[in-house]
């Protein structure tokens, strides 16, 4: 496991949060699951819940406000910045739009949310005492975070105007992909969904996992739904699942391919 403490650099996803019509549900899903504890917080966070792997936060749990009711359970993926409200509104000038405007969260950070002129939905995080995730390559830290889009020109020019990222071709045969590059280094990625593809546009959270069949498995006992079987990639071997309130969300697991990276464990 590696840990941080300083902010993330800003393009980077630093942050993702659940958001479910039941959030004790989601909390008895994803620690059978990912072995997290989740610890709430108090009424004036809504008892949002922060997961933690070996006492340092990785991702948040929420319950859908009554005012929101119908909203369907979803990831967001946050992407760090330096300034919130400077960043919303080039959201805007190039094209997307902002649907939760800048607010302050008690003293530990600044947000929104927003969506790009493709149809994924973001949130933007300026830290303030809580810089986001605080532990990466360790089971049940996450692992990637990529938006997938019917539109990849679309895409592409809005994340490179809006947070000034370089990309790296990763395409192949029948599909394209970039990586979101912050100071010539991957934070993320940006792929084509093909015109045949059920799924809807949106930024995806992967999580380590050590075993992919293993969680496969759990997953189904937990109540939810495995959409693609584990399967081996250059990257790592690969699951894409649904909790048992719809949310969806992808596994990885070190393989033969993959190899292991410094610092995991």
């Amino acid at each position: 496991m590696i840990t941080r403490t300083e902010p993330w650099p800003a393009g980077t996803p630093c942050w993702g949060d659940l958001m479910v019509p039941d959030r004790d549900k989601a909390v008895t899903f994803y620690e059978g699951l990912l072995g997290w504890k989740v610890e709430s917080g108090g009424p004036e966070t809504g008892f949002y819940g922060m997961a933690q792997i070996a006492g340092k936060p990785v991702a948040g749990i929420g319950q859908i406000p009554p005012e929101q009711a119908g909203m369907p359970p979803t990831w967001t993926t946050y992407l760090s910045v330096s300034d919130v409200d400077k960043t919303v509104a080039a959201v805007a000038e190039a094209g997307g739009q902002v649907i939760a405007p800048p607010m302050d969260v008690l003293t530990e950070g600044r947000m929104a949310i927003a969506t790009d002129p493709t149809g994924a939905t973001f949130g933007l995080w300026q830290p303030g005492r809580h810089s986001g995730t605080q532990a990466t390559l360790v089971p049940g830290a996450p692992a990637w975070n990529e938006c997938m889009t019917r539109d990849f020109a679309a895409a592409k020019q809005f994340y490179g105007d809006v947070f000034g990222y370089g990309f790296g071709d990763m395409s192949g045969p029948g599909f394209t992909y970039a990586t979101l590059d912050v100071d010539g280094r991957p934070v993320g990625g940006l792929g084509e969904l093909s015109a045949d593809s059920p799924a809807q546009p949106g930024w995806v959270t992967y999580f380590w996992t050590s075993d992919a069949d293993a969680s496969a498995a759990r997953v189904v006992e937990l109540g939810g739904t495995v959409v693609n079987p584990p399967v081996d990639t250059p990257h790592g071997r690969l699951v894409v699942a649904m909790d048992d309130q719809g949310a969806g969300f992808s596994l990885m697991a070190p393989n033969a391919q993959s190899g292991t990276q410094d610092g995991w464990g």
